[in-house]
């Protein structure tokens, strides 16, 4: 072992994308492990890896994580993410779980029969513009400091800055009426450690494809 937290999962994005960019954002580099067949992922559930049977596992510290909101809590507090005190970590909490909501749309959105996926992304965009972007919107404008809580750089910015980029993929103009978020988005976007992350070779990983959804179906079914 380097040291570096390992991750393994999928090569995609799936529930672990947002934990490489909580890593990324804080500036740490990890390691990983790549499920491609579905005695991989039986050996990891007989080895006992999985305390749920399910991934994302993360190891890190000494510890073999399970449970996407353990595992980004603790990072989150590790690399000093989480607030300056308890009702800054409330106010964290309830803006990632707004945003975990969005998040879900997008990460079954592939899954949807095809008959079904007009209707799905509508909802996406109509979910987006009109129940979860305006908050943000709101929060920045009203206290108007750069960040979401406390003027400081937390887990809350990262998760944002994903779901921004994950919406306008589907839906490009998404934004036009957010100028707060525009403004937030280019200043995240210039964040070194985001800015990286970014760049064209990175570990952050492309939407997903057809490759994708049928090695997912593949090594989850029962």
């Amino acid at each position: 072992m380097s040291g570096k937290p390992r991750l393994t999962y999928l090569n995609g994005r799936g529930r672990m994308e947002s934990i490489r960019w909580l890593l990324a954002a804080a500036g740490v580099e990890f390691e990983e492990v790549y499920l491609e067949t579905k005695e991989q992922y039986d050996k990891l559930i007989k080895d006992g890896f999985l305390l749920f049977q399910q991934v994302p596992l993360v190891e890190i510290d000494g510890m073999k994580m399970v449970q996407t909101k353990a595992i980004m809590s603790y990072i989150a507090g590790k690399y000093n993410l989480y607030g300056k005190d308890l009702k800054e970590r409330a106010l964290i909490d309830m803006y990632v779980e707004g945003i975990s909501d969005l998040m879900q749309m997008i990460l079954v959105f592939p899954f949807s029969p095809p008959d079904a996926k007009e209707k799905n992304l509508e909802s996406i965009k109509e979910k987006a513009a009109n129940r979860y972007f305006p908050v943000f919107e709101k929060v920045l404008k009203q206290h108007g400091q750069e960040f979401l809580v406390g003027n400081k750089f937390s887990w809350a910015d990262v998760q944002l800055m994903e779901a921004i980029l994950a919406v306008e993929e589907k839906v490009p103009a998404v934004l036009s009426g957010f100028p707060q978020l525009q403004v937030f988005k280019t200043k995240m976007s210039n964040m070194p450690t985001i800015k990286k992350f970014l760049q064209p070779g990175s570990p952050r990983k492309p939407p997903p494809d057809a490759h994708y959804v049928d090695t997912v179906l593949k090594l989850f079914k029962k």
